[in-house]
């Protein structure tokens, strides 16, 4: 390696002088440095060039005859054992500076001191060399040779860096890694090289090796900076990000105060605008909006309705349905928004949500009847939200309705009152809150019963399977006059709530079924017929003494069971529900007693028909003619189906449909199921759902190796959703064609003007593809199978 360092070392030398001409050169153009370190390092690179120039100098003059070559010679070996030293000088006042503005010392330490002193001397020693051949002279033939004191030139080189070793080791913290890591190349490379050096004649290992580090040390030194640049940047983006921040938590800030000051206006539209916001944030996360679209719909949805704040108190704040001057009044409402919401010039998009947001996707809104997508399509989001929120929050003159009323609103109104693709998304949000409610439904722990009905507990299902309740129950006083008992109500309702105003028993559909008490007494009301059975009697039931209570309980059609346990009676009770299309529920209540500790259990022993008995006969609509497929009575979602009717070409099923009594959503009719499983029915083994397509117009996707694309249209002889389930409810013949091309399945119908397409292309295809009939509290009869 040393021949050929030695044949190439000139060559070698050029790229380095070069090098570090263009490193100075770079370096006096740099901005990020301090001016004192900017200069130290520009001269240090400079005396690298200088050292390696002459040290070529020499090797090229040496031995050559002539005035010339004979001064080269002396001057380029004395500038080489100058500079050796005075690089070291460099290092010192560098790194004495990095201490002093990135360590914030002021105090120069004492190894520096020396350092720096005993690099000058050895600059001075270099010139007393040059004289008295220490550390070199020069034959006859102008040739360089080692003096008796050569060893001296490298005492400095080697007793500097070492001390300054331990100050750059003592102080690593200060410096950044990168700096760390060039100065420990700075004073290890050379020094090995100078040991190296001691033992090597005629290559200049050590000069070269002190240039290649000074290279080093800049390319260093600029990823340094590069790095602390972008640190810079980057907290230059955190600060800007942070009051960003901060104005936006301003304005939000602003922006609900401003709401909550115009709700107090009407103390039953608190919390709505708010509402209103999220929900509108989420119809536009679900349509694929970004993060700042999103926002902006949330503050247009939180400020839509400000204008209310330029209605009379007198409509706003009465409690009887709007008469048609109030409802002139409200007209002006996005008018007024738009006024006040207009000044805010670097949000235009507030004024529009205003303005036009009670605007009708069928040119039917307000103020300009606007139509499709006329209408600003953040107005379109906002309107969505805000008629959900608006149906399912409590008015002075009316109660809330339930999710399930808003939600068949919004596929009546898809395409006519609101945009249908925001309004498709506003179904599958209802859908999915429902599923979490229904799966994060919570019943009340403890109850305080005060005088007859004053609490009760929120409904719990009774369904197929068996349901055990178990609670504790006391006298709320001493005062042993006074009835004490729990009791349990039956009944069905929308919200799954006890209601006794005619409002609310209206807005909810609610029919109480019957009360039962935990002894020989109850009272039936909508229920048919009610039985009781005594099991057991030990004394006068009494919450006096406390102890604990259960109810087991659970359904078979329209025939409810309970068994009904206290510490001084037991009784079963059977009741027969008006038909088996409505749900159950049960709730908690008493008359002076606490209810504490309230337990629901769900157990897997399911109820079948022989476990109660039977006290009248079932209320059937399917006493019709029966065909190829036997008649079924679904008297709830999905609670029956026919059997699977292979599709292996082109099928066509005509059948009789009627929706049942008390079927009053437009869902309430029937299903086809696409599905496979390895009896041909539904849920059977190995069953694979892949779609459900409803005769109103919807669907639901299954498994997930299947796709489906819906095609809904309304005919011109479509009669309204009204007269649509006025004709279900009376009955009507439908036809669903299916045909099969390979993985593609092809559903097509057409019934009262609403027509249907639907494609389901399977990825994973199994041998046999069903279908089925099923529904939602519809009877199907005449079921006839054409291929």
């Amino acid at each position: 390696m040393f021949g050929l360092i030695r044949k190439y070392q000139l060559d070698i030398m050029l790229v380095l002088c070069g090098a570090c001409a263009i490193l100075a050169y770079l370096m006096l153009h740099t901005r990020f440095l301090p001016r004192t370190r900017k200069r130290i390092l520009i001269v240090m690179e400079l005396m690298a060039f200088s050292l390696l120039w002459f040290d070529r100098q020499a090797y090229i003059f040496a031995g050559k005859p002539g005035d010339k070559a004979w001064l080269m010679v002396r001057v380029s070996n004395f500038m080489v054992f100058f500079l050796t030293p005075a690089m070291v000088l460099g290092l010192t006042l560098y790194l004495k500076d990095l201490l002093k503005v990135e360590g914030k010392m002021d105090k120069v330490l004492v190894r520096l001191q020396i350092s720096e002193f005993a690099a000058f001397g050895g600059m001075m020693m270099a010139v007393f060399a040059a004289f008295t051949d220490l550390y070199y002279y020069f034959d006859e033939n102008n040739l360089y040779h080692r003096g008796n004191g050569f060893l001296f030139a490298y005492a400095i080189p080697l007793f500097c860096p070492m001390m300054l070793l331990t100050v750059i080791v003592q102080y690593r913290k200060v410096f950044s890694k990168l700096i760390y890591t060039s100065l420990l190349l700075y004073i290890f490379v050379p020094v090995l090289c100078g040991v190296v050096q001691i033992f090597t004649y005629g290559i200049s290992i050590v000069n070269m090796s002190m240039v290649a580090v000074s290279i080093s040390l800049y390319i260093f030194i600029y990823l340094d900076i590069n790095n602390t640049v972008e640190r810079a940047h980057k907290i230059e983006i955190q600060n800007m990000q942070g009051e960003q921040q901060r104005m936006r938590r301003l304005f939000d800030q602003t922006a609900n105060a401003f709401v909550s000051a115009v709700e107090k206006k009407d103390s039953f539209t608190k919390g709505s605008a708010a509402k209103t916001a999220v929900y509108a944030r989420r119809i536009a996360e679900l349509a694929g909006k970004d993060e700042l679209e999103c926002e902006k719909v949330y503050y247009a949805a939180l400020l839509h309705d400000i204008g209310i704040i330029g209605i009379p108190d007198s409509v706003v704040k009465k409690n009887t349905d709007p008469e048609s001057r109030d409802s002139e009044l409200m007209k002006k409402k996005p008018l007024i928004g738009k006024e006040i919401l207009s000044s805010i010039t670097e949000y235009p998009y507030l004024s529009l949500a205003a303005q036009y947001s009670h605007e009708r996707y069928n040119g039917t809104g307000y103020p300009e009847g606007l139509k499709g997508e006329e209408i600003p399509e953040i107005a379109r989001i906002v309107a969505v939200a805000d008629a959900y929120v608006t149906m399912t929050t409590k008015k002075r003159f009316r109660e809330s309705r339930p999710d399930f009323i808003a939600r068949e609103a919004f596929i009546k109104g898809a395409g006519e009152e609101f945009d249908p693709v925001f309004s498709d998304i506003m179904i599958k949000i209802i859908d999915q809150d429902s599923k979490e409610h229904s799966e994060t439904r919570v019943i009340e722990k403890e109850l305080v019963c005060g005088e007859y009905r004053d609490k009760i507990s929120g409904g719990i299902l009774i369904g197929s399977s068996v349901t055990r309740i178990t609670f504790n129950c006391h006298r709320l006083d001493n005062d042993n006059s006074r009835f004490s008992e729990p009791s349990a109500i039956l009944f069905d309702s929308y919200d799954e709530r006890v209601h006794d105003n005619d409002k609310a028993i209206d807005a909810y559909h609610y029919l109480e079924y019957a009360e039962v008490w935990f002894d020989e007494n109850s009272i039936p009301n909508a229920a048919r017929k009610l039985e009781e059975t005594q099991l057991n009697n030990v004394g006068e039931t009494s919450a006096e003494n406390g102890g604990r209570y259960e109810i087991s309980m659970g359904r078979y059609g329209d025939h409810l069971k309970l068994n009904m346990k206290c510490p001084q009676y037991e009784k079963t009770v059977v009741v027969v529900l008006p038909d088996g299309m409505r749900s159950a529920y049960i709730g908690l209540t008493g008359e002076h007693c606490r209810i504490t500790d309230i337990k629901v259990e769900q157990t897997d022993t399911v109820i079948k028909a022989n476990d109660i008995a039977r006290l009248a006969e079932e209320v059937s609509f399917i006493d019709r003619m029966e065909s190829d497929i036997r008649n079924v009575q679904i008297n709830g979602l999905r609670t029956d189906s026919t059997r699977g009717v292979e599709i292996d070409g082109s099928v066509r099923l005509n059948f009789h449909t009627m929706s049942l009594p008390g079927s009053d959503l437009i869902w309430h009719c029937p299903y086809i199921v696409l599905f496979s499983s390895d009896n041909g029915y539904v849920g059977g083994r190995n069953y694979c759902e892949y779609a459900l397509i409803k005769l109103c117009g919807e669907k639901e996707d299954g498994d997930a190796s299947a796709r489906n694309s819906l095609s809904m249209k309304k005919k011109p002889d479509f009669p309204g959703w009204q007269t649509w389930k006025d004709i279900n409810g009376n009955g009507l013949e439908c036809e669903v064609n299916i045909e099969r091309k390979g993985s593609r399945i092809i559903l097509r119908t057409e019934n009262l003007g609403i027509s249907i397409e639907n494609t389901t292309v399977i990825s994973d295809i199994p041998d046999k593809i069903y279908a089925s009939i099923t529904g939602d509290r519809v009877a199907l009869t005449d079921i006839r199978v054409r291929r």
